[in-house]
């Protein structure tokens, strides 16, 4: 009989599971994914939550609590990060999910938490963990503070735009290691330093390790230009190095020092040394909101 619940709808899946098809095979691709889907499925039954069904190389779980959804999800995270490898192939992987109304229909479930869950996975990266801002208000606090808002969107039969999070679930790693070599504490205390406008940000490694970038007041540089996203970009400080990762409709254009040009579309991109981008717009004399950078 159909049950009207309140739960977390947890999304994960295999990044690429496409091209392991094309280079591995059907019968090695296959394995690959399966042996991935039973780690994920370990963890999540760990901590209490309950399969729902596979949909190829993806898992929905479900969970009657949110904060027990997100140690699952950081979990699978950290432990395939470890680096894990499945029939000796390196998987990345993806997390959506959304605490809300639904319905239960003899282990099925259907409704509101899972169309949310499904788009916030839809909008995942490889290494990410999305999920939205009604989700984190119900968090235990200490997961609650590994949340960053980067944008919002609408879902449809929403009224008012979703406010999207990812949850930073590497940021502990980078501050716990234990008493670094002094060559690798120089590295690690180096900083990258944004300009624009007047403004200057600086991002370390032990000491704001993102910041993001676009036209919405929430985002921690405020940039003027007109085809920016309310929040368009951030940058990341990992491990010593820095990591410029869009998120953005119209994309990010990357001009580094040596005159190289990268285009940006929900990817991210290893910098050094300096340059400038330009949120939605190609980088040129003409434009005048560039955000300038400079790194080791």
């Amino acid at each position: 009989m159909a049950e009207n619940v309140n739960i977390s709808v947890l999304f994960a899946d295999v990044c690429g599971s496409t091209r392991l098809y094309e280079t591995l095979g059907d019968e090695r691709a296959q394995q690959v994914i399966g042996e991935c889907i039973a780690f994920m499925l370990q963890v999540v039954e760990q901590h209490g939550g309950t399969l729902v069904k596979t949909i190829g190389d993806e898992i929905m779980v479900r969970f009657d609590d949110a904060s027990a959804a997100v140690r699952a999800a950081c979990e699978i995270q950290e432990e395939n990060e470890s680096p894990r490898l499945y029939a000796g192939q390196r998987i990345a992987l993806r997390a959506g999910l959304h605490h809300g109304p639904a319905i239960l229909d003899e282990g099925d479930v259907f409704g509101d938490a899972v169309n949310v869950a499904a788009r916030m996975a839809g909008i995942a990266k490889a290494t990410q963990i999305i999920t939205t801002g009604d989700t984190v208000a119900i968090l235990e606090p200490e997961l609650a503070d590994m949340a960053r808002e980067f944008d919002r969107t609408r879902v449809k039969g929403k009224a008012v735009e979703l406010r999207i999070c990812e949850i930073l679930w590497e940021a502990e790693d980078v501050t716990t290691m234990n008493m670094p070599s002094a060559s690798r504490q120089v590295q690690e205390n180096s900083y990258l330093v944004l300009r624009y406008g007047g403004e200057e940000t600086r991002i370390g490694a032990n000491d704001r390790p993102v910041v993001t970038l676009g036209r919405g007041t929430q985002s921690d540089m405020v940039i003027q230009a007109p085809l920016a996203s309310r929040v368009h970009c951030r940058f990341e400080s990992r491990r010593g190095k820095f990591v410029v990762v869009d998120q953005s409709t119209n994309g990010t254009f990357v001009r580094t020092a040596d005159g190289e040009n990268v285009y940006l579309r929900r990817e991210e991109l290893l910098i050094w040394g300096s340059g400038a981008i330009g949120l939605g717009e190609d980088v040129t004399e003409t434009n005048q909101h560039l955000v300038h950078f400079t790194c080791p």
